[in-house]
């Protein structure tokens, strides 16, 4: 439902507020987040332009998270590097249809508001601290984590 960059931007963002703090290079974030370095920097730089992330140049540079993860959803991050597309208008452009979407259409759109609004509702803080789930990059914890569960 979402694209590999939106993926891609969500694990970077997890990493940084699970590192709070820390600025880590692009090379670190791509190795924990097991995501292509050249793809990663992309990324970073749009979440920078975004203001999501800090990019700090010199010898402790690298990346840090700007927002606080209470307050950061879903939603932001996704919408920063390739948000999502609702349907307002037939995509076939067939006469007639114009905003009065067929059952497919609006189905589809239907699908992508409920994902929307779950993506507008979740914070990041709250994946990251789901009591009793599975930590997400769980094989790189924060120090204040603790033990993980093995998968």
């Amino acid at each position: 439902m979402i694209s590999n960059t939106a993926d891609y931007a969500l694990r970077a963002i997890v990493f940084l507020a699970d590192n709070a703090g820390e600025a880590h290079t692009t090379e670190e974030i791509a190795r924990a987040t097991k995501v292509p370095v050249g793809y990663l920097a992309k990324i970073m730089q749009n979440l920078a332009r975004h203001r999501l992330v800090a990019s700090q140049r010199g010898l402790h540079g690298g990346f840090t998270l700007v927002r606080d993860p209470k307050e950061l959803t879903i939603y932001d991050v996704v919408q920063a590097v390739d948000p999502i597309a609702r349907i307002d208008r037939c995509p076939l452009q067939l006469e007639g249809h114009g905003t009065d979407l067929c059952p497919l259409h609006r189905t589809v759109d239907e699908a992508l508001a409920r994902v929307e609004e779950i993506f507008r509702r979740t914070t990041i803080h709250e994946m990251i601290h789901q009591p009793g789930a599975k930590r997400p990059l769980c094989s790189y914890p924060s120090e204040e984590a603790g033990p993980v569960a093995s998968a």
